[in-house]
């Protein structure tokens, strides 16, 4: 314990108080404060000083380090130079601290003094900045363990090598080089080149608008602005500055060092790697404004001479937008700020070897390398689907660098016409169409009539119940009117899937015909041209060398997440079989991260988002991270025209859809739960903390799927034969509170569960209660499941235990009104597809959705972090369960820990 004195604003004076405290060093201290800023219980000086921890962590990322010697000439790192916008975040950061963040010991007899914020943020950054260097390696750096022993050095030799290194992190000025030039305002001779000079310029660090040159400092006129010290401060910063870029070494031995005169090479130096070094040794550089001196470099992508833009629609006849001998001229043209250059002009600056040079009737500065890089990057080719994809996001990568690219011709008019895909041209519903498609729904088919024209895959990734299948027959149809896009269509879909399409054509398509290509007497044999042809995935990996022999005029690929491993021998076969056009259907497009995506739309579309590696490179990291906002814009706008994404919550998507009502229901665990949860925990983390690293993550899942188990049900986890069913689970008495209610109502239920095991003990357990159960999982066959599917949408049985995997997609259960959730899903998509299967079109009842989560465990845990995944789920989803697997022992304990929730 220790006595602090708080001085409070709302009080009416000074208050002793002892609080508990725990003294951590500095090390121990960080990723303590860090996890403390996220917290919405924390207290609000661990979230200030969490606050102080992540901008200490930025300026040492940013290498904003200079050595230095403590009051007893111990080695210290401290943070530094900082320019002026850092000092001020500082200055924000130390207005913001809280009371509690700078209480004080307590020492009777003395006088009180409160330490003041700046200088306690400035300690602490400058002691975080001496921790995180100082590491095993830091030695092979430092040559020595002066600024790398954990333990820190008395190496008195060095404090006048630390002084002069560090010149001008403590003093209250920086340097800037302000660029003149002489002979701008004649017409010289092309011969006769402006003459530069850099003029050193003085800025006060505590008020940025302070400027002035060294010659006005050195003549003593600003000693009342800059203070007494300014001179020598400056020199100090100049030592450093000469050693970035000994150009300015002259000024050194100068009576007044006011300027230097630069010749050609120095200002080209200046233009590049000398600006680059001097920025490190805090100097900027400013050139005249009358000087035109950004060279851009543009694409230009487009078809050659004046080629029409291809047609569309169904009296398409001519090839395919993506034909393979459709190269595209992908040109370079470069500009001086907005004035495009010729390629002459461009010889001229490259040829003149002089950082100036007269173009225009004007001066133009330049760095020569610069110029000559550009006038060697050759035009080439680039093929449709590449060109296509630089005109949407409007850059691509030449040389590890982002280049904007313009379209040119019917390039540039394709990519507006896909910018907006609900804008396309109105498709007529098809005559052979038994049914009246809703607004959206026509809109669909008019936006993949539009795509697939064009020769280009897309991905209709609607929420589920929203009619995809209609929608696809419709297109189906509708291409059967145009000889060039005709053919028989192949469906892959889950196998429980398979009754179901059939149903939709015969119903909606009628006189169209249809056949599964299932089962050991498949065969495709007199196949038609508008015929339709069902297979599952399983028999699409088999006998993919006679499916792939087929000429087909579309390939359709339901539940299209079945594809989303893209090393899977399930995605590899089904890119090899061809067709003239490619469709996915997902309500699901990403359900984990966004290598899922990448695969679903480089089987529609190959070579639309580059090879896998690039795009993890090039966008998946920087968006799944957060860490570039531009990067997530450029993914939509190439993305965007090729998925279309309708929600039922959106505005005139199903205004006929009933309410829906979610709650989370928390349950205590029984005393036989509570005992078995903490005997796992307990032994699995002795375990985990010793263990390597791919055994610790076996371990991880095992126990996170052990406690799960636990808070289902004692018997599931203990895989009992005859197990005591009733009093021993909280969750199973919620659910027979609910199924009481429900039942009296006369009203249906699906219950979904993860695990088959915990569903047979549901099974027994209504049973015994003498209430009707229908059981579907995995094992079920798919004329048992199109039977219980029957049976429960007639209203024979009140309550269907289903798997979450075997049932999350693809049934219309629209007569239930109530759906629970037993057990939790690592995936929110993945449990609003399941509630889909009763909530969705063709539903005229409201809709209760009801989870069951133990309170105090995982769950709990788990809940909270699912309902910011869901927040998050339009951008970019987590890991799942494998993120977890990463955590540190101390975060894994800290998920795991029951706290409360018992009885």
């Amino acid at each position: 314990m220790e006595d602090l004195t708080v001085v409070l604003p709302e009080g009416d004076g000074v208050s002793r108080v002892s609080v508990p405290a725990v003294l951590l060093p500095v090390r121990a201290a960080l990723p303590v404060l860090t996890r403390a800023r996220v917290h919405s219980d924390g207290h609000r000086a661990a979230v200030f000083w969490g606050a102080v921890v992540v901008e200490a962590l930025h300026l040492v990322a940013r290498g904003l380090l200079l050595p230095g010697l403590s009051a007893t000439d111990h080695d210290a790192w401290r943070t530094g130079p900082l320019r002026a916008e850092d000092t001020e975040r500082v200055r924000h950061l130390a207005a913001a601290m809280p009371p509690e963040a700078h209480a004080v010991p307590v020492d009777d007899g003395e006088p009180l003094r409160l330490s003041d914020p700046e200088r306690l943020v400035r300690g602490f950054l400058d002691a975080v900045a001496d921790t995180l260097p100082r590491s095993p390696a830091a030695e092979l750096v430092t040559a020595g363990p002066a600024y790398a022993s954990r333990k820190p050095q008395r190496v008195p030799e060095l404090r006048t090598w630390a002084a002069d290194v560090a010149a001008g992190h403590d003093a209250g000025v920086r340097l800037s080089l302000r660029v003149e030039v002489r002979g701008l305002s004649a017409t010289p001779r092309a011969d006769s080149p402006p003459a530069f000079r850099a003029v050193l310029q003085v800025h006060s660090v505590s008020d940025p608008a302070l400027v002035a040159d060294t010659a006005e400092v050195w003549a003593g006129t600003m000693d009342d602005s800059f203070g007494t010290r300014a001179r020598m401060d400056a020199l100090l910063a100049l030592r450093r500055a000469a050693r970035a870029w000994p150009a300015l070494a002259p000024l050194l031995s100068a009576a007044v060092p006011d300027a230097v005169e630069l010749a050609d090479e120095e200002v080209t130096e200046l233009l590049g790697a000398g600006a680059r070094a001097l920025a490190g040794a805090g100097v900027d550089v400013h050139w005249p404004r009358e000087l035109s001196r950004d060279l851009t470099a543009r694409a230009e992508v487009g078809p050659p001479g004046d080629e029409s833009v291809p047609r569309t629609g169904s009296s398409d006849t001519g090839p395919s937008f993506l034909s393979a001998d459709a190269l595209l001229a992908f040109n370079w043209s470069f500009a001086l700020g907005e004035e495009r250059l010729t390629r002459e002009e461009l010889n001229v600056l490259a040829e003149a070897g002089r950082p100036v040079v007269r173009l225009r009737d004007q001066w133009v500065l330049v760095d020569p390398e610069q110029a000559h890089r550009a006038r060697t990057r050759q035009d080439h080719k680039v093929t449709p689907v590449d060109a296509l994809a630089a005109a949407l996001t409007g850059s691509t990568e030449v040389d590890g660098r982002h280049v904007e690219v313009r379209p040119t011709g019917w390039l540039a008019t394709l990519r507006d016409r896909l910018a907006d895909p609900e804008a396309q041209d109105a498709v007529a519903q098809p005559a052979a169409l038994d049914a009246t498609l809703r607004d959206y729904q026509r809109r669909g088919l008019g936006w993949l009539a539009h795509m697939t024209s064009l020769g280009l895959g897309c991905c209709l990734a609607d929420d589920m119940g929203l009619g995809k299948t209609i929608t696809l027959i419709a297109l189906h149809l509708h291409r059967q009117t145009d000889a060039s896009a005709a053919g028989p269509t192949l469906v892959v879909c889950p196998t429980s899937l398979m009754g179901n399409w059939q149903r939709e054509v015969e119903r909606f398509a009628p006189g169209t015909p249809v056949r599964r290509f299932h089962g050991a007497r498949r065969d495709l044999e007199d196949l038609a041209d508008g015929e339709f042809v069902l297979t599952t995935y399983g028999t699409m990996r088999l006998d993919t060398e006679r499916l792939a022999s087929v000429p087909w005029g579309m390939v359709v690929a339901d539940e299209a997440q079945h594809v989303k491993n893209p090393y899977s021998e399930t995605a590899r076969r089904l890119r090899s079989i061809g067709a003239r056009a490619r469709v996915a259907l997902t309500g699901t497009p990403v359900e984990n991260n966004l290598s899922e995506l990448w695969a679903v739309l480089d089987w529609t579309t190959p070579g639309l988002l580059g090879g896998l590696g690039t795009f993890r490179r090039r966008y998946a990291q920087a968006v799944e991270g957060g860490q570039d906002p531009a990067a997530a814009e450029r993914l939509a706008r190439l993305v965007r025209p090729f998925l279309l994404r309708r929600r039922k919550s959106d505005p005139g998507i199903a205004p006929e859809l009933p309410p829906k009502t979610e709650t989370d229901h928390p349950v205590s665990l029984t005393a036989e739960q509570t005992g078995l949860y903490e005997a796992v925990v307990r032994e699995a983390l002795a375990e985990i903390s010793g263990a390597d690293s791919m055994t610790r993550r076996g371990m991880i899942v095992r126990l996170l799927t052990s406690l799960k188990q636990v808070c289902n049900h004692p018997a599931q986890f203990l895989k009992e034969d005859r197990p005591t069913i009733t009093g021993r689970s909280g969750k199973l008495e919620l659910l027979d509170e609910l199924l009481d209610t429900i039942l009296a109502e006369e009203a249906s239920v699906l219950v979904f569960t993860q695990y088959v095991q915990m569903a047979r003990l549901l099974e027994e357990h209504l049973a015994a209660r003498g209430v009707a159960s229908l059981f579907l999982h995995g094992g079920t066959s798919v004329t048992a499941r199109e039977s219980l599917v029957r049976r429960f949408q007639d209203g024979e049985v009140p309550v269907f235990l289903l798997s979450l995997k075997a049932a999350g997609t693809g049934l219309n259960l629209t007569r239930a009104e109530h759906v629970v959730h037993y057990d939790r899903w690592w995936n929110p998509a993945v449990e609003a597809q399941a509630t889909d299967r009763a909530y969705r079109i063709g539903q005229t009842r409201p809709v209760q959705v009801h989870r069951l989560i133990a309170e105090g465990t995982i769950e709990d845990r788990i809940a909270a972090l699912l309902n910011r995944k869901r927040e998050l789920a339009d951008a970019v989803l987590g890991t799942g369960e494998s993120a977890l697997t990463e955590l540190t022992d101390d975060e894994l304990a800290d998920l795991v820990e029951l706290r409360g929730g018992t009885r």
